[in-house]
């Protein structure tokens, strides 16, 4: 058994916390050249990331540029081959869920199946307050979210589901989802996220715990999951990464040095139960992170074996 491996993709999201410089004057061209890489050098996934809109509180760290998942997640779905498309995080709060199930349904039907719904919380009060939304209650929310997008999402033209926030039935979707069960990831590390991932989710999507913290997280995950349900594919974020020997200052938390040592360090995480890690690199240009992606599925992706 191997680590899966997938990324987020730059450009689409340009926090100041990893976007590299060169992003800021990238565009859908250079979008694509990154999925169009990572789908040839055997990445499980690629990703892309939710928010309305941003406050002016928060724009000088978080920045304006957050493209559209499901847009983004379409495009892409086009011009790549086998590549699994992931919302990482939707947040699906923010929508009723049958208007998320139909755009998440058309884009898992239209690129044949290859749809991850990753969801989350979200955190940014101004988002919910000016779509309408009750932000003090996300969390409940959420919950009920998944429960009524297991409905809509599953395979009933007709779905159905009643509950406190969402109430519906007799209402027909289709294009239905390629797939028979749509994997639902949850996102976020606070307990009541864990919880949730736990009790209703098909994957865990840490929000960027260390390393030493990911044990705790995981034996809490297992307990709460309890014996007998369906598996649950535990993620981890790595630490930025640099395949080979870099000519320039990466950091010092950079990952750095040839394929076997990279290796061996990220095999540490299926040591502890992870089943996939989301991996970013540093880069100075598209041209970089192109060829990064590339050494890294052909060199660093076949030592990656854990069983």
């Amino acid at each position: 058994m191997s680590l899966d491996y997938g990324i987020q993709l730059p450009v689409q999201s340009q926090s100041t916390i990893y976007a590299e410089p060169w992003e800021a004057d990238a565009g859908p061209a250079d979008l694509v050249a990154v999925a169009r890489a990572a789908d040839r050098a055997g990445f499980a996934y690629v990703a892309a990331c939710d928010h309305v809109a941003i406050p002016h509180r928060l724009a000088d760290a978080m920045s304006t540029v957050w493209y559209d998942p499901v847009a983004t997640l379409a495009h892409l779905a086009a011009v790549t081959g086998r590549v699994r498309l992931l919302a990482h995080v939707a947040v699906v709060g923010l929508r009723h869920p049958l208007l998320t199930a139909k755009q998440y349904a058309t884009l898992d039907h239209l690129s044949g199946g290859r749809l991850i719904l990753g969801v989350g919380a979200g955190h940014v009060r101004e988002e919910f307050e000016a779509l309408g939304v009750d932000f003090e209650r996300r969390g409940a929310v959420l919950d009920e979210t998944l429960d009524a997008l297991r409905a809509a999402l599953g395979p009933d033209e007709f779905p159905s589901h009643h509950g406190k926030a969402f109430d519906f039935e007799g209402l027909g979707q289709r294009p239905r989802p390629a797939q028979e069960r749509v994997p639902l990831w949850v996102g976020g590390s606070s307990p009541a996220a864990v919880r949730r991932a736990a009790l209703k989710g098909d994957g865990w999507l840490p929000q960027g715990d260390p390393r030493d913290r990911l044990p705790a997280q995981i034996e809490t995950l297992r307990r709460l999951r309890g014996d007998g349900a369906p598996p649950l594919t535990v993620g981890a974020i790595t630490e930025p990464l640099y395949v080979g020997a870099p000519g320039w200052d990466v950091g010092r938390r950079t990952l750095t040095g040839p394929p076997e040592v990279l290796a061996e360090s990220l095999r540490a995480y299926g040591a502890m139960g992870v089943d996939q890690i989301q991996v970013r690199f540093r880069c100075r240009s598209r041209s970089e992170l192109t060829d990064q992606i590339a050494l890294f599925g052909a060199e660093v992706g076949p030592l990656l074996d854990i069983s």
